[in-house]
């Protein structure tokens, strides 16, 4: 692995870690549309951060998971047992990432979303977090 790649996996990594901070204080105000948001954010953040640490280059696509799966040998065992949970995730925010932004003609986001989908996609992003501290910490 490239220097280059692991200061990048790690700025990944921490812009991450530092919107996981931000997705507790869009819960507490209520914008749950927001946290589903940023919490695809942090999800692609963290899967293309653990893809450069694995000499991975990411594409510039919004929902990674399925590289992730298709370069499963790069990664070490107890992620790999991750990696269809990371995939999931990534596929479920992803779809979510533009109707919870702009929403649509039948679908206002700040009315829709409610608090147990915003908790839902902060404990999913927690997770995907977390997964990627332990590959690349």
């Amino acid at each position: 692995m490239t220097m280059t790649n692991k200061s990048l996996a790690q700025s990944y990594l921490r812009k991450a870690t530092d919107r996981i901070d931000v997705l507790h204080l869009l819960l507490k105000k209520g914008a749950y549309s927001d946290v589903i948001r940023e919490a695809q954010e942090c999800v692609e953040l963290a899967l293309k951060g653990m893809l450069r640490f694995v000499g991975i280059e990411p594409p510039k696509i919004h929902d990674v998971g399925g590289l992730l799966l298709e370069h499963s040998e790069k990664f070490p065992e107890d992620i790999v047992s991750d990696l269809e949970k990371l995939a999931f995730i990534s596929k479920k925010l992803r779809k979510e990432r533009e109707l919870a932004f702009y929403g649509d003609v039948d679908f206002i986001p700040t009315e829709e979303y409610t608090r147990e989908d915003a908790e839902k996609a902060l404990e999913e992003a927690s997770f995907v977090v977390l997964t990627a501290t332990r590959l690349i910490k």
